[in-house]
């Protein structure tokens, strides 16, 4: 603590997963399996995609920066975490457990904003292919990046200002393996109500509009599906909307489990399921929305043989 201001904590130690010290080299080798796919996996498709002319379409380009959070969104705290697995001390300071506040918020907000316009994009692309060209122009697709960026940036700073207000006592250990919302305000010797209050409406907002607009658009294309007369491609479509629908419920499914839990839900299941939104999906999303197309398949093809020459 610092000297002369009893209220003012310096550092916080993180729990982990599990205090149980024959999982922790199991836990060490999987998280840094799954990070090391996570950050071939998105980088893989940031470069792919930058690169390649053909790949410069709306789809690729909510693609493109969809990899970019993943990959930003998984090194916030894996780094940190893989350390403190192996690590007696897992100390965060007052000031690094913010900012990894800060920056969880913030690409968790963006990713579902971007997952939805990628669920836009492809509902006017099957449902409306005669307007996609005006309904997805560059400047559409700008700004609904550029919107779902300010949304995350207003929302997140919202949040950590009134985090920042908020004093910590003598407790110091956080039940996580990442500074999250809930563990810091259990910390917390002032009244949380207020900020508890706007996390519910915050993540209410962030997750159930998202989710509905989701739904609604994979819904809107499942039944436009059914009009095809080609039983293979209705198949192929099904397999490649189902597998979008498995990745979405996931993300909002654990996110909402975690933020808007009722006070009943234990704060190892919450742990549990954060893996889920945080570890899990940043892996996931390149090998779903990218190894079973066509257009990336070709684009990595043509990579690989100008790289031999």
């Amino acid at each position: 603590m610092a000297p002369g201001n009893d209220s003012f904590m310096t550092q916080f130690i993180l729990a982990g997963l599990t205090d149980q010290s024959v999982l922790q080299l199991p836990l060490f080798s999987l998280f840094l399996v799954m990070y090391m796919v996570t950050v071939m996996g998105n980088l893989s498709l940031i470069i792919l995609i930058g690169s390649s002319s053909h790949l410069h379409t709306p789809m690729y380009f909510f693609l493109f920066n969809l990899s970019f959070i993943d990959l930003c969104y998984s090194s916030v705290f894996t780094p940190k975490m893989l350390i403190n697995i192996t690590s007696e001390k897992k100390i965060i300071s007052y000031m690094g457990c913010m900012t990894q506040l800060y920056f969880l918020c913030f690409f968790g907000i963006s990713e579902s904003y971007v997952l939805t316009s990628m669920a836009y994009d492809r509902y006017v692309a099957i449902c409306n292919p005669l307007l996609y060209n005006t309904a997805m122009s560059p400047k559409v697709c700008s700004s609904l990046m550029l919107g779902s960026y300010l949304m995350a940036f207003f929302e997140a700073t919202t949040l950590i200002g009134c985090m920042l207000r908020l004093t910590f006592c003598a407790a110091n250990t956080i039940n996580h393996y990442l500074c999250d919302i809930y563990p810091l305000l259990q910390l917390s010797c002032t009244s949380t109500y207020i900020i508890e209050l706007e996390v519910i409406i915050v993540s209410g907002i962030n997750i159930t509009v998202p989710s509905l607009t989701i739904f609604v658009s994979y819904g809107l294309i499942l039944s436009n599906i059914l009009h095809i007369s080609s039983t293979e491609g209705r198949s192929k479509a099904f397999s490649t909307c189902s597998s979008h629908i498995i990745a979405v419920s996931l993300f909002f499914g654990s996110s909402a489990f975690v933020y808007l839990k009722p006070s009943s839900v234990s704060a190892d299941d919450g742990k549990i399921s954060s893996v889920f939104y945080t570890n899990v999906i940043p892996m996931m999303n390149p090998l779903i929305y990218s190894l079973r197309n066509k257009d990336v398949k070709l684009a990595l093809r043509k990579t690989l043989c100008v790289a031999e020459f």
